[in-house]
Protein backbone atom coordinates (compact mmCIF):
# COMPACT_ATOMS: atom_id res chain seq x y z
CA UNK A 1 0.00 0.00 0.00
CA UNK A 2 1.57 3.30 -1.05
CA UNK A 3 1.63 5.75 2.07
CA UNK A 4 -0.32 9.43 1.61
CA UNK A 5 0.45 12.80 2.29
CA UNK A 6 -1.39 13.36 5.87
CA UNK A 7 -1.49 15.93 8.67
CA UNK A 8 1.48 16.79 10.18
CA UNK A 9 2.00 17.44 14.31
CA UNK A 10 3.76 20.51 15.16
CA UNK A 11 5.49 21.98 17.77
CA UNK A 12 6.44 25.65 18.57
CA UNK A 13 9.22 26.91 20.52
CA UNK A 14 9.14 31.30 20.48
CA UNK A 15 6.15 33.32 20.66
CA UNK A 16 7.77 36.26 20.20
CA UNK A 17 7.16 38.87 17.23
CA UNK A 18 8.26 35.73 14.49
CA UNK A 19 6.48 33.19 16.56
CA UNK A 20 3.23 35.08 17.00
CA UNK A 21 3.18 36.11 13.05
CA UNK A 22 4.13 32.07 12.08
CA UNK A 23 0.99 31.02 14.76
CA UNK A 24 -1.52 33.41 12.78
CA UNK A 25 -0.16 32.58 9.17
CA UNK A 26 -0.30 28.77 10.39
CA UNK A 27 -4.67 29.51 11.33
CA UNK A 28 -4.24 31.05 7.95
CA UNK A 29 -3.43 27.91 6.07
CA UNK A 30 -5.08 25.53 8.18
CA UNK A 31 -8.49 27.39 7.00
CA UNK A 32 -7.58 27.50 3.23
CA UNK A 33 -6.46 23.65 3.19
CA UNK A 34 -9.72 23.04 5.47
CA UNK A 35 -11.80 24.46 2.25
CA UNK A 36 -9.63 22.93 0.14
CA UNK A 37 -9.54 19.15 1.49
CA UNK A 38 -5.53 19.41 1.88
CA UNK A 39 -3.19 18.10 4.66
CA UNK A 40 -2.89 20.97 7.31
CA UNK A 41 -0.72 21.62 10.27
CA UNK A 42 -1.74 20.14 13.76
CA UNK A 43 -0.22 22.32 16.14
CA UNK A 44 0.10 20.27 19.32
CA UNK A 45 2.56 22.56 22.00
CA UNK A 46 3.99 25.63 22.14
CA UNK A 47 6.30 27.32 24.35
CA UNK A 48 8.76 30.20 25.18
CA UNK A 49 10.51 31.13 28.22
CA UNK A 50 7.37 32.55 29.56
CA UNK A 51 4.39 30.00 28.92
CA UNK A 52 4.16 26.93 27.54
CA UNK A 53 0.92 24.43 26.38
CA UNK A 54 1.09 20.95 25.55
CA UNK A 55 -1.71 18.44 24.32
CA UNK A 56 -1.10 15.52 25.94
CA UNK A 57 -3.40 13.79 23.33
CA UNK A 58 -2.24 15.26 20.01
CA UNK A 59 -5.60 17.32 19.26
CA UNK A 60 -4.67 20.17 17.52
CA UNK A 61 -4.53 23.39 19.51
CA UNK A 62 -6.85 25.80 18.76
CA UNK A 63 -4.91 28.51 17.38
CA UNK A 64 -7.68 31.29 18.55
CA UNK A 65 -7.05 31.11 22.09
CA UNK A 66 -3.15 29.56 21.90
CA UNK A 67 -1.93 32.71 24.44
CA UNK A 68 -4.44 31.86 27.23
CA UNK A 69 -3.27 28.37 26.52
CA UNK A 70 0.10 29.08 26.53
CA UNK A 71 -0.15 31.24 29.90
CA UNK A 72 -1.54 28.52 31.90
CA UNK A 73 1.52 27.07 32.94
CA UNK A 74 4.78 29.64 33.47
CA UNK A 75 8.53 28.94 32.14
CA UNK A 76 9.56 26.84 29.29
CA UNK A 77 8.83 23.51 28.50
CA UNK A 78 12.30 21.34 28.78
CA UNK A 79 13.79 20.88 25.45
CA UNK A 80 13.85 17.18 26.86
CA UNK A 81 10.47 16.52 27.72
CA UNK A 82 9.24 18.15 24.01
CA UNK A 83 11.30 15.39 22.40
CA UNK A 84 9.58 12.97 24.46
CA UNK A 85 6.26 14.28 23.50
CA UNK A 86 7.15 14.49 19.71
CA UNK A 87 8.92 10.93 19.80
CA UNK A 88 5.46 9.23 20.49
CA UNK A 89 3.71 11.81 17.30
CA UNK A 90 1.37 9.31 15.67
CA UNK A 91 1.78 11.81 12.87
CA UNK A 92 4.54 13.46 11.01
CA UNK A 93 5.89 16.24 13.44
CA UNK A 94 8.00 19.07 12.73
CA UNK A 95 10.10 21.10 15.56
CA UNK A 96 9.58 25.04 14.78
CA UNK A 97 12.00 27.11 16.53
CA UNK A 98 11.84 30.66 16.22
CA UNK A 99 14.48 31.68 18.82
CA UNK A 100 18.25 32.78 18.08
CA UNK A 101 18.96 30.26 21.04
CA UNK A 102 21.85 28.63 20.90
CA UNK A 103 20.84 25.89 23.47
CA UNK A 104 17.95 24.74 21.46
CA UNK A 105 20.14 25.49 18.04
CA UNK A 106 22.40 22.65 19.52
CA UNK A 107 19.63 20.37 20.33
CA UNK A 108 18.80 19.57 16.91
CA UNK A 109 20.47 16.52 16.44
CA UNK A 110 18.32 15.15 19.00
CA UNK A 111 15.10 15.67 17.13
CA UNK A 112 16.75 14.24 14.05
CA UNK A 113 17.38 11.24 15.36
CA UNK A 114 13.85 10.49 16.31
CA UNK A 115 12.70 11.51 12.73
CA UNK A 116 11.80 15.02 13.71
CA UNK A 117 11.95 17.77 11.19
CA UNK A 118 13.02 21.03 11.69
CA UNK A 119 11.82 23.88 10.43
CA UNK A 120 13.77 27.79 11.92
CA UNK A 121 15.22 30.92 11.32
CA UNK A 122 18.02 30.55 13.85
CA UNK A 123 21.09 31.03 12.25
CA UNK A 124 23.33 29.76 15.23
CA UNK A 125 23.64 26.16 14.24
CA UNK A 126 24.35 26.60 10.80
CA UNK A 127 27.08 29.28 12.08
CA UNK A 128 28.73 27.42 14.44
CA UNK A 129 31.77 26.46 14.32
CA UNK A 130 32.95 23.48 11.49
CA UNK A 131 32.83 20.59 13.85
CA UNK A 132 29.16 21.25 14.92
CA UNK A 133 27.63 22.14 12.19
CA UNK A 134 29.09 19.17 9.83
CA UNK A 135 28.21 17.17 12.69
CA UNK A 136 24.38 18.32 11.99
CA UNK A 137 24.75 17.72 8.40
CA UNK A 138 25.81 14.38 9.39
CA UNK A 139 22.78 13.84 11.72
CA UNK A 140 20.29 15.04 8.93
CA UNK A 141 21.64 12.75 6.51
CA UNK A 142 20.98 9.58 9.08
CA UNK A 143 18.01 10.30 10.31
CA UNK A 144 15.82 10.88 6.68
CA UNK A 145 14.23 13.62 8.80
CA UNK A 146 14.49 17.25 7.24
CA UNK A 147 15.88 20.56 8.28
CA UNK A 148 14.96 23.68 6.33
CA UNK A 149 16.62 27.26 7.40
CA UNK A 150 15.24 29.38 4.47
CA UNK A 151 14.55 32.47 6.86
CA UNK A 152 18.08 31.89 8.41
CA UNK A 153 19.63 34.31 5.69
CA UNK A 154 17.72 37.09 4.35
CA UNK A 155 13.83 36.32 5.97
CA UNK A 156 11.31 35.30 3.44
CA UNK A 157 13.77 35.82 0.26
CA UNK A 158 14.54 32.52 -1.50
CA UNK A 159 18.05 32.72 -0.73
CA UNK A 160 19.20 29.83 0.32
CA UNK A 161 16.80 27.48 -1.93
CA UNK A 162 17.66 29.14 -5.08
CA UNK A 163 21.35 28.21 -4.03
CA UNK A 164 20.67 24.85 -3.51
CA UNK A 165 18.93 24.54 -6.75
CA UNK A 166 21.33 25.59 -8.66
CA UNK A 167 23.57 23.29 -7.28
CA UNK A 168 21.12 20.51 -7.39
CA UNK A 169 21.14 21.46 -11.50
CA UNK A 170 24.04 21.21 -11.92
CA UNK A 171 25.15 24.87 -12.36
CA UNK A 172 29.05 25.66 -11.01
CA UNK A 173 28.86 28.77 -8.36
CA UNK A 174 31.36 30.75 -8.76
CA UNK A 175 30.68 33.79 -6.38
CA UNK A 176 27.69 34.52 -3.54
CA UNK A 177 27.66 38.26 -2.69
CA UNK A 178 25.01 40.88 -1.11
CA UNK A 179 23.75 43.04 1.64
CA UNK A 180 22.51 41.04 4.50
CA UNK A 181 21.73 43.45 6.72
CA UNK A 182 18.52 45.50 6.84
CA UNK A 183 20.22 48.15 9.26
CA UNK A 184 23.37 48.23 7.58
CA UNK A 185 21.57 48.54 4.42
CA UNK A 186 19.45 51.21 5.48
CA UNK A 187 22.43 52.88 7.34
CA UNK A 188 24.38 53.24 3.75
CA UNK A 189 21.75 53.74 1.78
CA UNK A 190 20.65 57.33 3.98
CA UNK A 191 24.34 57.97 4.17
CA UNK A 192 25.71 57.57 0.94
CA UNK A 193 22.96 57.87 -1.72
CA UNK A 194 22.99 57.06 -5.16
CA UNK A 195 22.37 60.20 -7.22
CA UNK A 196 23.64 62.89 -4.70
CA UNK A 197 26.28 63.49 -2.44
CA UNK A 198 25.17 62.66 1.45
CA UNK A 199 25.71 65.40 4.11
CA UNK A 200 23.85 63.64 7.25
CA UNK A 201 26.73 62.24 9.51
CA UNK A 202 27.24 58.70 9.86
CA UNK A 203 26.88 59.49 13.83
CA UNK A 204 23.38 60.89 13.20
CA UNK A 205 22.26 58.40 10.88
CA UNK A 206 22.86 55.68 13.08
CA UNK A 207 20.83 57.66 16.16
CA UNK A 208 17.97 57.83 13.42
CA UNK A 209 17.74 54.18 12.89
CA UNK A 210 18.16 53.16 16.38
CA UNK A 211 14.94 55.55 17.13
CA UNK A 212 13.12 53.61 14.67
CA UNK A 213 13.96 50.41 15.64
CA UNK A 214 16.27 49.49 12.54
CA UNK A 215 19.04 48.29 15.09
CA UNK A 216 19.62 46.03 17.96
CA UNK A 217 19.44 48.13 21.11
CA UNK A 218 22.92 48.32 21.02
CA UNK A 219 24.05 48.88 17.59
CA UNK A 220 27.50 47.63 18.26
CA UNK A 221 25.57 44.58 17.68
CA UNK A 222 24.73 45.40 13.93
CA UNK A 223 27.60 47.41 13.40
CA UNK A 224 30.34 44.87 14.50
CA UNK A 225 29.23 43.27 11.14
CA UNK A 226 28.76 39.88 12.98
CA UNK A 227 25.43 39.31 11.92
CA UNK A 228 26.15 39.75 8.08
CA UNK A 229 29.48 37.20 8.69
CA UNK A 230 27.30 34.12 10.52
CA UNK A 231 24.72 34.42 7.55
CA UNK A 232 27.71 34.73 5.00
CA UNK A 233 28.92 31.58 6.82
CA UNK A 234 25.87 29.70 6.12
CA UNK A 235 25.90 30.49 2.22
CA UNK A 236 29.67 30.06 2.05
CA UNK A 237 29.49 26.13 3.55
CA UNK A 238 26.38 25.84 1.30
CA UNK A 239 28.23 27.28 -1.93
CA UNK A 240 31.47 24.22 -0.69
CA UNK A 241 33.72 26.89 1.08
CA UNK A 242 34.81 25.27 4.05
CA UNK A 243 34.62 28.37 6.74
CA UNK A 244 35.66 26.83 10.40
CA UNK A 245 33.38 30.06 11.92
CA UNK A 246 32.26 33.79 11.41
CA UNK A 247 35.09 34.77 13.31
CA UNK A 248 37.98 32.84 11.25
CA UNK A 249 37.48 35.37 8.32
CA UNK A 250 37.97 39.15 7.89
CA UNK A 251 34.83 41.10 9.09
CA UNK A 252 34.91 45.10 8.86
CA UNK A 253 33.82 46.47 12.11
CA UNK A 254 32.21 49.41 12.01
CA UNK A 255 33.23 50.58 15.38
CA UNK A 256 35.77 52.76 16.57
CA UNK A 257 38.44 51.04 18.58
CA UNK A 258 38.08 52.95 21.99
CA UNK A 259 34.18 52.88 21.45
CA UNK A 260 34.40 48.85 21.77
CA UNK A 261 34.54 48.74 25.45
CA UNK A 262 32.09 51.55 26.16
CA UNK A 263 30.05 50.76 28.84
CA UNK A 264 27.02 50.54 27.25
CA UNK A 265 25.11 51.95 24.37
CA UNK A 266 24.37 54.95 25.27
CA UNK A 267 28.26 55.90 26.17
CA UNK A 268 28.42 54.45 22.58
CA UNK A 269 26.32 56.87 21.06
CA UNK A 270 27.54 59.57 22.96
CA UNK A 271 31.58 58.77 21.39
CA UNK A 272 30.24 57.98 17.94
CA UNK A 273 30.07 61.30 16.64
CA UNK A 274 33.89 61.90 17.02
CA UNK A 275 34.41 59.52 14.52
CA UNK A 276 31.99 61.35 11.86
CA UNK A 277 35.15 63.16 10.22
CA UNK A 278 36.45 60.16 9.73
CA UNK A 279 33.55 58.01 8.25
CA UNK A 280 33.26 60.95 6.03
CA UNK A 281 36.79 60.79 4.51
CA UNK A 282 35.47 57.41 3.30
CA UNK A 283 31.88 58.85 1.55
CA UNK A 284 34.03 61.67 0.19
CA UNK A 285 36.56 58.86 -1.31
CA UNK A 286 33.54 57.07 -3.25
CA UNK A 287 31.91 60.79 -4.15
CA UNK A 288 35.04 61.50 -6.35
CA UNK A 289 34.74 58.27 -8.34
CA UNK A 290 31.25 58.89 -8.48
CA UNK A 291 30.46 55.66 -6.53
CA UNK A 292 28.41 54.74 -3.52
CA UNK A 293 29.63 52.66 0.16
CA UNK A 294 27.80 49.90 0.72
CA UNK A 295 28.68 46.70 3.74
CA UNK A 296 28.49 43.70 1.92
CA UNK A 297 29.27 40.36 2.56
CA UNK A 298 31.03 37.46 -0.21
CA UNK A 299 31.72 34.18 -0.46
CA UNK A 300 34.35 33.41 -3.25
CA UNK A 301 34.19 30.03 -4.32
CA UNK A 302 36.33 30.39 -6.85
CA UNK A 303 39.24 31.11 -4.50
CA UNK A 304 38.04 29.17 -1.67
CA UNK A 305 37.85 33.02 0.70
CA UNK A 306 34.96 34.64 2.63
CA UNK A 307 34.68 38.23 3.57
CA UNK A 308 32.93 41.16 4.96
CA UNK A 309 33.85 44.51 4.22
CA UNK A 310 33.35 47.91 2.92
CA UNK A 311 33.21 48.27 -0.66
CA UNK A 312 32.32 51.11 -3.24
CA UNK A 313 30.08 50.78 -6.02
CA UNK A 314 29.16 52.17 -9.71
CA UNK A 315 25.97 53.94 -9.34
CA UNK A 316 24.46 51.84 -11.90
CA UNK A 317 25.32 48.21 -9.99
CA UNK A 318 22.67 46.75 -8.43
CA UNK A 319 24.04 47.34 -5.01
CA UNK A 320 23.99 51.11 -5.95
CA UNK A 321 20.15 50.86 -5.95
CA UNK A 322 18.49 49.69 -2.73
CA UNK A 323 15.84 50.78 -1.25
CA UNK A 324 15.01 51.64 3.06
CA UNK A 325 16.12 48.15 4.81
CA UNK A 326 16.12 46.29 1.51
CA UNK A 327 18.71 43.27 1.13
CA UNK A 328 19.79 41.94 -2.10
CA UNK A 329 22.28 39.13 -3.15
CA UNK A 330 23.95 38.08 -6.38
CA UNK A 331 24.90 34.61 -7.83
CA UNK A 332 27.45 34.47 -10.33
CA UNK A 333 28.04 31.40 -11.32
CA UNK A 334 28.42 29.75 -14.68
CA UNK A 335 25.47 29.91 -16.14
CA UNK A 336 25.20 33.39 -14.60
CA UNK A 337 28.11 34.64 -15.13
CA UNK A 338 27.70 37.55 -17.56
CA UNK A 339 24.79 38.99 -15.48
CA UNK A 340 24.72 37.50 -12.08
CA UNK A 341 21.18 36.16 -10.73
CA UNK A 342 19.62 38.90 -8.31
CA UNK A 343 17.58 38.78 -5.60
CA UNK A 344 15.98 42.05 -3.93
CA UNK A 345 13.70 42.61 -1.21
CA UNK A 346 13.14 42.52 2.01
CA UNK A 347 15.30 40.61 4.45
CA UNK A 348 13.85 41.48 7.62
CA UNK A 349 10.70 41.86 9.66
CA UNK A 350 7.72 39.75 11.26
CA UNK A 351 5.41 39.03 8.48
CA UNK A 352 8.39 37.88 5.82
CA UNK A 353 10.31 35.87 8.30
CA UNK A 354 7.59 34.06 9.32
CA UNK A 355 6.53 33.26 5.53
CA UNK A 356 9.57 31.82 4.77
CA UNK A 357 9.76 29.38 8.16
CA UNK A 358 6.32 28.00 6.96
CA UNK A 359 7.20 27.97 3.31
CA UNK A 360 9.68 25.30 4.63
CA UNK A 361 7.15 23.87 7.04
CA UNK A 362 5.18 23.37 3.65
CA UNK A 363 8.12 22.05 2.12
CA UNK A 364 8.77 19.33 4.65
CA UNK A 365 4.66 18.56 4.87
CA UNK A 366 4.78 17.60 0.88
CA UNK A 367 7.40 15.46 1.11
CA UNK A 368 6.31 13.26 4.75
CA UNK A 369 3.82 10.48 4.01
CA UNK A 370 1.72 8.48 6.64
CA UNK A 371 5.18 6.06 7.12
CA UNK A 372 7.21 8.74 8.32
CA UNK A 373 5.96 8.88 12.27
CA UNK A 374 8.35 9.81 14.60
CA UNK A 375 10.03 6.49 16.12
CA UNK A 376 10.14 6.62 20.06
Amino acid sequence: MTAERTNVNVAIIGTGTIGSELLNQIKDFNIKASQNGTPSFNVVAITSTRGYYISKDYKPIDLTQWRSLHAQNQGALSIDILLDFLSNSPLPAIMVDNTSSELVAYSYPKFLSKKISIATPNKKAFSANAEVYNSLVEATKRSGAHLMHEASVGAGLPIISTLKELIATGDEILKVEGIFSGTLSYIFNVWSPNGKKGTASFSDIVKIAKENGYTEPDPRDDLNGMDVARKVTILSRIAGVQVESPSSFPVKSLIPKPLESAANADEFMAGLPNYDTEFAKIREEADKEGKVVRFVGEADVVNKSTLVKLEKYDASHPFANLQSSDNIIAFTTKRYQARPLVIIGAGAGPAVTAAGVLGDMIKIMSQVRTRDAPSA
